[in-house]
């Protein structure tokens, strides 16, 4: 029986440039997600007139955190805020899965649970539009605009606009696969 030492390490060598290139083909997807992420979250701010415009991702069951953010001023930053654990449940889970876009012009006057109401002054937030990211497996995360300095009337074509940015979103190989 003969050993080939160098046909052991060519094939070494194949599985280590196999696992390389995966690294970097999913590297380049998450960068060009991120990128259109981006570029979403920043053209809806300037497009709606708003303080901010966040992508709420979905990391687990109904847990998730801002990971991106579009801001008019810095002190409006909530990256990496999660949700309020006790108010986002499966009710509210069902109703964005069923495509529930939800806009509030002032949260003061909204009738809305306390914890809810609570946890949106906590991120400063005085006017909302939240549109679900629908994915084939689900609900992927929430696109979400606040407007901060106070009350904000959300038309019609703000809340289309804001769907179709989801849409785009929800349609990305990028994110389909993610």
């Amino acid at each position: 029986m003969q050993i080939h030492p160098h046909s052991e390490s060519h094939q070494s060598h194949d599985r280590r440039e196999q696992g390389l290139e995966k690294l970097l083909a999913r590297l380049v997807r998450s960068i060009q997600r991120d990128e259109l992420v981006r570029e979403t979250t920043n053209q809806l701010r300037e497009l709606l007139q708003v303080d901010r415009v966040v992508l709420y991702y979905f990391y687990g069951q109904w847990q998730g955190q801002v990971t991106f953010e579009s801001l008019s001023s810095p002190e409006f930053s909530i990256l990496g805020s999660t949700g309020p654990d006790n108010c986002f449940n499966n009710e509210y889970a069902g109703l964005y899965l069923a495509g529930r876009i939800r806009a509030i012009a002032d949260i003061e006057l909204e009738p809305m649970e306390s914890c809810h109401r609570d946890f949106l002054r906590s991120l400063q937030v005085r006017a909302n539009l939240v549109v679900p990211i629908l994915i084939p497996r689900g609900l992927w995360g929430l696109l979400v605009a606040h407007h901060c300095q106070g009350p904000h009337h959300w038309s019609q074509s703000n809340m289309e606009m804001m769907q179709a940015a989801a849409q785009t979103l929800a349609t990305d190989r990028n994110i389909v696969e993610s």
